[in-house]
């Protein structure tokens, strides 16, 4: 792999919040910003979950075992935008009201899927570091993170319930089947390796 390639997949991670600072410093971002910034964030958490579980098909499909080098940064910038997203919803629409923002969790399910949704990323990015992975042991760490597929099933779910409201559905059904298709790659996969395994078990 290129010494250069992970600072350019870095920067160009950076640039959606780089576009969404400069709408928000120069007032480009129409005639609700905050609707807009909350919005963005979000949209941008899904691709990048997107992304983080495209990786392993790609990196198998493609032969490409250099893509494994990237899905611990791409996992952390789905975290990051994660939190954007949050601290978007907490400051612009709650006014960081922590009393009001426990309201919203407790009355509006798709406040609730999202902050535990938001949860579990951040156990995730807590322990992403190889020395937590070393603390751990390996089958731990694993079961943890394979959470991811509970967080995507929890954001498909977020984003429902939020659109619901206005009846739009159409980008919920494009993630929806992008994740779909991911996890189904996976799960598929695991059920061959098990399948495969279980003739070497009976042979012994």
């Amino acid at each position: 792999m290129h010494p250069a390639a992970k600072p350019l997949v870095f920067v160009l991670c950076l640039l959606p919040f780089a576009q969404l600072l400069y709408g928000a410093v120069f007032d480009t971002l129409g005639a609700n910003p905050a609707e807009a910034l909350i919005r963005a964030t979000g949209d941008w958490t899904l691709r990048f979950l997107c992304v983080v579980l495209a990786v392993t098909p790609a990196r198998i499909v493609l032969g490409l075992p250099a893509l494994a080098r990237f899905r611990r940064m791409l996992g952390l910038f789905v975290f990051f935008y994660a939190t954007l997203h949050l601290l978007c919803y907490s400051v612009f629409d709650q006014g960081l009201d922590f009393a009001e923002i426990w309201r919203d969790i407790v009355e509006r399910p798709f406040i609730l899927v999202g902050m535990l949704a938001f949860a579990l990323l951040t156990a995730l990015a807590v322990t992403s570091p190889h020395r937590v992975l070393r603390w751990m042991g390996a089958r731990r760490w694993q079961w943890l993170h394979r959470s991811v597929y509970a967080i995507a099933g929890l954001a498909i779910l977020h984003f429902f319930w939020m659109r619901a409201g206005k009846n739009n559905f159409n980008e919920v059904f494009v993630y929806a089947a992008i994740l779909a298709l991911l996890l189904g790659w996976r799960l598929q996969r695991a059920l061959r390796k098990r399948w495969a395994a279980k003739p070497e078990a009976i042979s012994r």
